[in-house]
């Protein structure tokens, strides 16, 4: 007798079967993402600079009291040690607007560092991609750190440096850029470069790895949409996430582009000496 044969469309179960046999064989589960195909490079990257430039704005503030603490030593004390003090400390001798001193370079920066930060990591993840769309969170984590370390190397890196030790002189934009290279080079700017790229690669790559994961779960592997709320709280978490994981490589940072980051003979040795304190 002939055999009859039924089949399921892809990455469901498909069934043949005879009067002889049966067989029964699951295809492997294609993701959605793979047969829509990857958005065209600027979308990302220009969807990055908008969201970038945004949340510097909002964020600028915390990061600046956060620099303040982190800049902190017995030479050169604060008059405050936590983030509520600060704020009104801050308020109280400068203004409400005091709060948002040396701005202008992190949110120059910031606008093609979001860019090649989204863009980059659109790129490699299509790249990434196995047969059927799919990446696992190792690669994830790897597309991320790459994007990371690029933007360290080409954005965050002399924009970082600029911005603390504007904040830590406390001095405008212009005029701490002219002091940095009047006294230390144009070497001065790119102080601290490999601190900051292992900072923002661990960042980026936790963050995205973190992010990927559970767009993944809430959205049934591509199956249904992601709202708004459940992408606010996804960022929220992932960038908590990365935070908790990567601060150490912040502090260094930040001491590594200080004004008394002469004390130190290079990264390893600024974490040396701040775990031996």
């Amino acid at each position: 007798l002939p055999s009859q044969q039924t089949a399921v469309p892809f990455g469901q179960q498909i069934v043949h079967t005879n009067v002889h046999t049966s067989v029964i064989a699951t295809a492997p589960a294609r993701s959605p993402a793979a047969d829509r195909g990857p958005p065209p490079f600027w979308v990302p990257l220009v969807s990055g600079m908008i969201a970038g430039g945004i949340e510097t704005i909002t964020v600028w503030p915390m990061e600046f009291i956060k620099t303040q603490l982190q800049l902190n030593s017995p030479t050169n004390p604060l008059p405050y040690n936590s983030m509520s003090s600060g704020f009104k400390w801050t308020i109280k001798n400068n203004g409400f607007l005091g709060l948002y001193r040396g701005l202008a370079p992190t949110l120059i920066g910031s606008i093609p560092k979001a860019g090649i930060r989204f863009g980059l990591n659109a790129e490699i993840k299509g790249r990434l991609r196995d047969s059927n769309g799919n990446l696992t969170p190792s690669k994830n984590f790897l597309a991320g750190l790459v994007a990371g370390v690029s933007e360290a190397l080409i954005i965050v890196a002399p924009v970082e440096t600029v911005k603390t030790k504007c904040i830590d002189m406390n001095v405008p934009f212009l005029s701490g850029v002219k002091t940095i290279l009047k006294n230390e080079g144009v070497s001065g700017v790119y102080q601290g470069a490999l601190a900051t790229a292992m900072k923002q690669g661990s960042n980026q790559g936790l963050r995205f790895m973190w992010f990927n994961e559970y767009k993944t779960f809430v959205t049934n592997n591509g199956e249904t949409q992601m709202t708004p709320l459940k992408s606010l709280f996804g960022g929220m978490s992932a960038g908590c996430f990365s935070t908790l994981g990567n601060n150490p490589f912040d502090v260094v940072k930040t001491r590594m582009q200080g004004t008394e980051a002469t004390q130190y003979k290079n990264t390893v040795d600024c974490f040396r000496q701040i775990f031996g304190k």
